[in-house]
């Protein structure tokens, strides 16, 4: 609706917010009545600015209601219940850790603990993507033998090259010993490789894996605290109807759930709203990251090499940078990528196309001439850091690894403390679960030592140091007031500084008005070092069941054209990386209407993020849809 948007941008927009609903109604003449929902838009004060109906985009019950939807009469709707010790969701690094740490617990004590993890991707690792530097001490602590179990930590990194760049030049920054960019003692990995051979160290520990069962919904007891989780329904068609194959998804019930589901994860919002875990914390920022592999020209290859850049093709008040890692997996490949910053004002920029941009900057496409791309995938990073982190346990479970936001963001940098997060959750749970003395509350358990531990250990003291760096960009100098602020004030004062900066608030509501902004025009792709957005996709082996509700749900369809598109133009056909949504004509000629290509999402989580609205809330899709990534 548009009253959750600002007077000045109603009194600018609503003459066109009608002229765009009235053009919408006139391209209804083909489909069914019962396909327009009624939507009213009104202004700040509550005042109706439109009665249009809007063609409908949104079909899944989240939005709509099965219980008011005739089609669903007579469907059984029973779910099948299961019940653990501990459920775990997702399926990543510290989901894994946790598991692994309960159950060496378990055995180290001959206590019976059944954990259970459930995982969207279809295999293990397969919707994992990170850079990969890892910093190996959270794997040392998991396993201190984890040379001898093969643990796929192939490239130590043997030289570390820091840059600044303008359009045509490279300018060497001196990595100087303690700057948090410096990697030494630390291996460049391919992040899906390691998450898969932690799945597999857990199953031999006797952790159940459910891979390609997505949680769709937080349960909860009578007294509030949290029952487990369900898995996602199949069987629904593009309409919201259900098929003749339609089956019911479990109930996964626990006495601790552990939520680790990534970066911005659907179920955590919700979790914040429901126990006001973001009270008293800094509203979560964001960034961006796009990855390709290369197998490049050999004489070009330099493995354990590891550089960074900041700089063009990124104005100086856009945050953001890039990284090339040379790996040594038995072929010339290096990962390199591109790391945008959520906060950016003009809604013309493009990730992707920046992204692509850079790779032609003199130093960089010298390396990749006569190579070919093999993969593409990008993913959210939370950039909040240490002013951000909500609280993180509640009655029945609590949030671990990247969900409530442990990247060490000048790093580049939270597998780490994602997996010591894990951890920790697991050793304060153990600890509950077998105290004979217990006496609960509430019939979920509640585990407050978790978040106590971790404010005493390394993780807290890691994130405290570097807690300035990320807000000291928000200056008049921008990049270069980032890049003083660390070398005055955390390589002098190592984090030790009397003062917390904040940041400049959501993400969401940075982008300014396109007529404010100039657009940005981007070099044609050369199909050799450059590429179309399209066939970057095909390279993420992404793929979702086609006749299925889309999981991109709009809380009101009337909002992209009438308001999105009107006064940002369309941002949301930018900002995501895999061409889910577009902006087409109507078939009347007269305005257009929003398209989304649910099957190409990569499941980045961008869209939910940055949205100027905030209308676009993203859900699960069936399990084991979305990408497949090889190592990512």
């Amino acid at each position: 609706m548009l009253s959750m948007f600002p007077s000045t941008i109603y009194s600018v927009q609503a003459r066109k917010c009608v002229r765009a609903l009235k053009a919408i109604q006139r391209a209804r003449v083909a489909l069914p009545a019962s396909f327009f929902p009624s939507l009213l838009h009104k202004d700040p004060n509550g005042r109706c600015c439109s009665s249009a109906p809007i063609p409908r985009i949104t079909s899944h019950y989240t939005i709509y209601s099965r219980d008011k939807d005739p089609r669903w009469e007579g469907v059984d709707m029973q779910r099948f219940v299961d019940e653990a010790d501990v459920v775990i969701v997702g399926g990543g690094p510290a989901g894994l850790s946790a598991a692994i740490r309960l159950k060496q617990l378990a055995n180290r004590h001959e206590k019976e603990l059944r954990v259970c993890v459930v995982e969207k991707a279809s295999q293990i690792g397969a919707h994992t993507l990170s850079g990969a530097c890892l910093e190996p001490s959270a794997l040392e602590e998991l396993f201190p033998d984890w040379k001898e179990r093969g643990a796929p930590l192939n490239t130590p990194v043997m030289e570390d090259r820091f840059a600044i760049l303008t359009e045509k030049y490279r300018i060497p920054v001196p990595m100087l010993p303690g700057l948090p960019m410096n990697n030494h003692g630390n291996y460049i990995v391919r992040l899906g490789h390691l998450v898969r051979w932690l799945g597999e160290q857990a199953e031999e520990l006797g952790v159940e894996l459910y891979p390609g069962y997505a949680a769709a919904e937080v349960l909860f007891n009578e007294d509030g605290s949290v029952k487990g989780i369900a898995t996602n329904d199949v069987g629904i068609a593009k309409d919201g109807s259900p098929k003749d194959v339609f089956e019911r998804g479990m109930e996964l019930h626990a006495k601790v759930t552990l939520f680790g589901e990534g970066c911005h994860g659907h179920l955590a919002k919700q979790l914040y709203k429901q126990f006001n875990l973001r009270e008293g914390c800094e509203p979560q920022t964001y960034a961006i990251g796009l990855k390709e592999m290369w197998v490049i020209d050999e004489k070009n290859w330099r493995p354990g090499r590891v550089e960074h850049s900041v700089g063009w093709p990124l104005k100086r008040n856009t945050y953001g940078g890039s990284f090339l890692y040379h790996l040594n997996e038995g072929e010339p490949l290096v990962a390199l990528g591109f790391v945008v910053g959520l906060d950016y004002t003009n809604p013309y920029l493009s990730p992707f196309r920046e992204f692509q941009r850079w790779k032609h900057h003199p130093s960089i496409s010298p390396i990749l001439e006569g190579g070919s791309r093999i993969a593409y995938g990008a993913r959210a990073l939370n950039e909040g850091g240490f002013q951000s982190v909500p609280k993180l346990t509640f009655p029945g479970g609590a949030l671990i690894g990247c969900s409530p936001g442990f990247m060490n963001v000048p790093k580049i940098k939270g597998t780490h403390t994602a997996m010591k997060s894990g951890m920790l959750a697991a050793e304060a749970i153990f600890s509950k679960l077998t105290d004979e003395n217990l006496q609960s509350e509430t019939t979920g358990l509640h585990v407050p030592e978790y978040e106590q531990n971790l404010k005493k250990s390394w993780i807290w003291k890691e994130l405290h140091a570097v807690r300035n760096i990320r807000p000291s960009f928000h200056s008049y100098l921008g990049l270069y007031g980032g890049m003083l602020y660390t070398g005055v004030f955390y390589w002098i004062l190592r984090g030790k500084e009397p003062w917390t900066l904040k940041h400049c608030g959501l993400d969401s509501a940075q982008l300014k008005p396109a007529k404010q902004c100039t657009p940005i025009e981007y070099p044609k792709p050369d199909g050799k070092i450059s590429f179309d957005l399209l066939s970057s996709v095909a390279l993420s082996g992404t793929n979702h069941e086609h006749d299925q509700p889309a999981h991109l749900t709009l809380k009101d369809d009337g909002v992209p054209v009438a308001c999105n598109l009107a006064t940002y133009d369309g941002p949301e056909q930018r900002f995501c990386p895999a061409g889910v949504y577009e902006f087409i004509p109507l078939e009347s000629g007269e305005g257009m209407r929003l398209q989304i290509n649910a099957q190409n999402c990569v499941h980045c989580k961008t869209c939910d993020i940055k949205d100027p609205s905030q209308n676009i809330n993203w859900v699960v899709p069936e399990g084991s849809g979305g990408p497949a990534y090889n190592g990512m």
